[in-house]
């Protein structure tokens, strides 16, 4: 598995300073921090009445803030503010590129902590192997490192800020860990090997990497003089600016980014191969996924006289949506021909493009269904950017489509910002309306795929994955199958500046996804979103147990097949 990388507008931030803060500019950058949300976040409202968290209940975390002795605390104070909100969008960063790595992943089966990846290096030289489980770090045990991650990070619901922080125990990233810097030279880790009846005890090396951050190191706070001066006028220079063809959309690509902003360090994160192996039955013959020209991984198999397609997407950003979709109806086209029906998957799928979403929705759905819409926040911001935007697809002689979607976004806004409503009514973000017809040929033939599908989902199908999972449940296509999904609904723009002194930066949730249909939720009661609430399976099986994790998911592979044979019966 690959390790992550920093953005690199984080890591130009990065910096080793002795000296701290003053009190005066923490105080000033949280409630710049605070303020951000106030202004831009979404979901305020959702928080506030089902999760029972006010962000603007400022006092308490001033008070947090004023007994801080150092810019660590300030950085953990700021970090669980974000956190609070339970949003896999959000995310509070530091200007910090270090990470520390003890060479082995663990993740969560069946409540345990069990080693599921381990690099060449560490595997030579600690006789541990995949499945055994992790007992304790420094001394501190799996279950104090999963609270103590959980205050910094949080990823919509408990299973998968769970598995996110068990992540974090063995590969830390000062970007999201204020103390990520703290780690020693080594560290000590207690692991029970599969079969062992005691403990073994190692000392592993930590393999750090980037410029740790211990103070962010102060600088004069301004001071207000009797006299003032004029500012000198700021003349714009253009002449770097992209051709404007290529940049009118900007803000509508910004509000159809269904993405989480970061990637994870998770096992399948994104991979184009399925997080389980296909080589069970042993007919299956894999299609796509062998190339880097491969959008897609594909392949069909034989069980019990049925021919099976399946087809993973792996995410639902691509280097060349044309070429994704071109990919993908020449595979409906096969499958269409060569099964009798269809496993999709988007399991530990991290979302991406809203339209390209439903693009590829409208292949594998044969008949018209009604896309999801977007509360979007309504700022001063938003309107100026949809106001200029319309002016210039008009002037750029855009197709009236493009121009009515706009303009219908931009109805939206000035009346919930004229009446001071938080969000606006829910609004396609694709097309100026709802419903969404299949692809057909240039004939008239209907494209998409029409044999029984089913859709496999799990804790990390993220974002935009969840909507084409909601979508696909909503337009009553088949059964999902698995897990009930992150609960990340909403869309997310780049890294905005929270902090001028602290040089921090933080993701904002800008509009809410909202369901066809309304569902019932545990937690929730009746709501159409899928903020927190996720898509729940028709389907309820556990991929993470200890026996798909030894046995490369056989039993989860021949419990999905049943199922989609089921649906031929």
């Amino acid at each position: 598995m690959n390790r992550l990388t920093v953005p690199t507008a984080v890591v130009l931030l990065s910096g080793v300073c002795h000296a701290q803060l003053p009190m005066d500019q923490k105080l000033l950058d949280f409630q710049q921090l605070a303020a951000l949300y106030d202004k831009q976040y979404a979901p305020y409202e959702w928080k506030r009445d089902a999760l029972g968290f006010d962000l603007l209940r400022l006092a308490p975390w001033l008070d947090r803030v004023r007994q801080t002795k150092n810019d660590i605390e300030f950085y953990e104070i700021s970090a669980a503010y974000t956190a609070s909100l339970n949003d896999a969008h959000t995310a509070f960063l530091l200007p910090s590129d270090f990470a520390a790595d003890l060479g082995f992943d663990v993740d969560i089966y069946d409540g345990k902590a069990l080693v599921e990846f381990i690099d060449s290096t560490t595997f030579r030289a600690f006789p541990f192997r995949i499945g055994d489980e992790l007992i304790s770090v420094d001394g501190k045990s799996v279950a104090d490192w999963l609270k103590e991650f959980g205050k910094y990070v949080a990823l919509a619901n408990p299973r998968s800020t769970d598995r996110y922080a068990a992540s974090l125990i063995t590969f830390r990233r000062q970007l999201f860990y204020p103390r990520t810097s703290e780690v020693g030279n080594t560290a000590t880790v207690v692991i029970r090997r599969r079969g062992a009846a005691d403990p073994e005890t190692y000392t592993m090396p930590w393999t750090k990497s980037g410029l740790p951050l211990t103070a962010e190191g102060p600088v004069p706070s301004p001071r207000l003089n009797s006299a003032r001066k004029t500012a000198a006028a700021v003349v714009e220079d253009d002449s770097d600016n992209p051709d404007p063809f290529l940049t009118y959309l900007n803000p509508l690509r910004d509000l159809q980014n269904f993405r989480l902003p970061e990637p994870k360090s998770l096992v399948g994160w994104g991979s184009i191969n399925p997080v389980f192996r296909l080589g069970f039955p042993s007919t299956f013959v894999q299609r796509l996924g062998r190339s880097s020209a491969d959008f897609f991984f594909s392949g069909i198999y034989t069980v019990s006289g049925k021919r099976i397609g399946f087809l993973r997407i792996p995410s639902f950003t691509v280097s060349s949506q044309t070429a994704a979709l071109r990919q993908l109806e020449t595979e409906v086209t096969f499958m269409q021909a060569n099964t009798d029906a269809l496993v999709l998957d988007v399991m530990r799928n991290p979302g991406g493009s809203l339209c390209y979403t439903e693009e590829l929705l409208r292949r594998v759905v044969p008949y018209r269904y009604r896309a999801i819409g977007a509360e979007i926040r309504a700022t001063r911001d938003w309107l100026i950017s949809i106001h200029q935007t319309i002016e210039d697809a008009e002037s750029l002689g855009a197709s009236q489509h493009t121009i009515d979607l706009f303009t219908a976004i931009e109805t939206e806004l000035e009346i919930a910002y004229k009446q001071n409503r938080g969000r606006t009514n829910a609004v396609p973000l694709c097309n100026p309306y709802f419903e969404r017809d299949p692809v057909t040929t240039a004939s008239g033939s209907l494209l998409a795929y029409s044999k029984p599908a089913l859709l496999l989902t799990d804790e990390f199908s993220a974002s935009a994955a969840e909507i084409f999972a909601a979508v696909f449940q909503d337009s009553q296509r088949g059964p999902l199958y698995g897990w009930r999904t992150t609960g990340a609904g909403g869309s997310v723009s780049g890294d905005m500046i929270t902090g001028f002194y602290s040089e921090s930066a933080s993701t904002v949730t800008q509009s809410i996804a909202v369901r066809t249909e309304q569902k019932i939720s545990p937690e929730y009661g009746i709501t159409p979103y899928i903020e927190n609430v996720g898509v729940v399976p028709d389907i309820k099986v556990d991929y993470m147990t200890e026996d798909n994790l030894l046995n490369s998911g056989k039993t989860f592979v021949d419990s999905f097949t049943a199922a989609v044979v089921s649906l031929i019966k």
